[in-house]
């Protein structure tokens, strides 16, 4: 058998370990997907005719602001899915079974590797049901070209793995899944710094950096000028910036750590 034949098959059950975790207990992803169905309903129904004045629709417009607020709440929800990863990643690492996969005979990185897809599959599912609760409330995307829908699609997906390599590898560094939990909470609060539900125009100017010179900011704006049809100026490249950086030093982070780290 191949080297990449052997890595195939052994990621691949690594992935249907995870899914079934993640089917077995499912409560974690449940609790983790309703933060941002819940603030969608909370934004939208409590504030949305306020804000939307703030958004410069003119007067209280609530489907503005649901066009507003929906892409950053995309993205926010994948933020809340892989805090799932990292607590999944750290009860792997103190309860034993690593150190099983270690005397075994198969490809060390499929380890991670299964844990990555299927946070990344969990994803694009709990996306894809906020975007359902997101339409049934009035969200429309009319505007969008279908290579406009492929490129937003694209964009979740990239993002999504990017903060996965992110998550994996503050569960390898966490003692225990509380640690874990607490450690990934940036990955839930740093959308709510960001223009997911306010122009960056709108904040005081102190605060501005903190919403600017992060992630969330440059994707939310891609994804939104994606979905609506609208500019997205230089968000698109600092978007792609930030997701192979992020990935890329997620990646790093965590094999060198997986790998020198045997408990």
């Amino acid at each position: 058998m191949s080297s990449l034949t052997l890595a195939v098959r052994d990621s691949s059950t690594m992935l249907r370990r995870n899914l079934l975790h993640a089917r077995r207990y499912p409560s974690l992803t449940l609790n983790l997907l309703l933060t941002p169905i819940v603030l969608l309903l909370l934004f939208v129904y409590i504030f949305g005719d306020a804000m939307s004045s703030v958004i410069g629709s003119g007067g209280p417009d609530r489907s503005a602001y649901i066009a507003y607020v929906v892409p950053g709440l995309l993205l926010m929800t994948i933020g809340s899915t892989v805090v799932g990863t990292a607590v999944s990643v750290s009860n792997d690492m103190t309860e034993g079974i690593i150190a099983r996969f270690r005397t075994m005979a198969i490809h060390r990185p499929s380890v991670l590797i299964g844990h990555v897809v299927g946070s990344v599959l969990q994803s694009v599912l709990s996306v894809v049901l906020v975007g359902v609760v997101a339409f049934a409330i009035g969200f429309r995307s009319t505007d969008a070209t279908a290579v406009e829908w492929l490129a937003a699609f694209g964009l979740l997906v990239l993002f999504a793995t990017a903060l996965t390599w992110i998550a994996v590898g503050m569960g390898l560094v966490s003692p225990n899944a509380e640690a874990a939990s607490n450690n990934a909470m940036p990955l839930i609060l740093l959308p709510l710094l960001s223009s997911a539900f306010t122009p960056v125009g709108s904040m005081p100017g102190w605060f501005r950096p903190i919403a600017e010179y992060q992630p969330f900011t440059p994707a939310i704006e891609t994804l939104r000028g994606l979905l609506l049809g609208s500019e997205i100026g230089h968000h698109g490249w600092l978007a792609l910036a930030w997701c192979l950086g992020l990935a890329a030093l997620g990646y790093f982070w965590s094999a060198a750590k997986f790998n020198r780290d045997p408990r």
